[in-house]
């Protein structure tokens, strides 16, 4: 994921951008599993709800990935696929505008539990809190030096916590 916006065409994923989207995608939903059973024991019902409304979250991230590469490919507009969005509302925003959002709120929700559980450092925990936090301030504007900042927010602490988990 952290990559995939080094590929923003104005704002959009485009081909390379949006592949990377969808393969991150992918491996996030595993990786949040993961972080989610981290806290199964002391708040088991959240760690069941959490992970399936992160996982809803993280394949609307995919339909968005895939969204850039069809755009790119059969050179339609942001514009131009909004107004053909217009059309079918309900389905659209099944797919890619309402659960869009639970990614990152999942994240930021994790981030706030794993504080209070002191499951991991602190500093990590806050990081994963702004990470999710300035992921939809970069991606609704499309402000692509905030999407890094949101990238490497959340690449930091789950790379960490990779790294540790893989040492024990």
């Amino acid at each position: 994921m952290f990559v995939s916006t080094f590929y923003w065409k104005n704002g959009e994923y485009g081909v390379r951008g949006g592949t990377l989207v969808i393969l991150a995608s992918v491996f996030w939903i595993p990786a949040v599993a993961i972080l989610f059973n981290m806290l199964s024991s002391k708040y088991p019902r959240y760690a069941a709800w959490g992970w399936l409304i992160a996982t809803i979250g993280f394949v609307s991230g995919i339909c968005f990935g895939f969204l850039g590469m069809v755009a790119e490919m059969f050179q339609i507009t942001h514009q131009q696929y909004l107004s053909s969005f217009a059309q079918y509302p309900l389905d659209t925003n099944l797919v890619l505008f309402w659960p869009g959002p639970l990614a990152p709120l999942s994240l930021f929700v994790l981030g706030i539990q794993f504080f209070r559980s002191k499951v991991i450092p602190g500093w990590t925990s806050i990081l994963i809190c702004l990470g999710a936090i300035a992921f939809p301030l970069s991606r609704i504007p499309r402000i692509e030096w905030v999407a890094h900042i949101a990238d490497l927010l959340q690449f930091i602490p789950l790379a960490y916590i990779g790294w540790k988990l893989s040492k024990s």
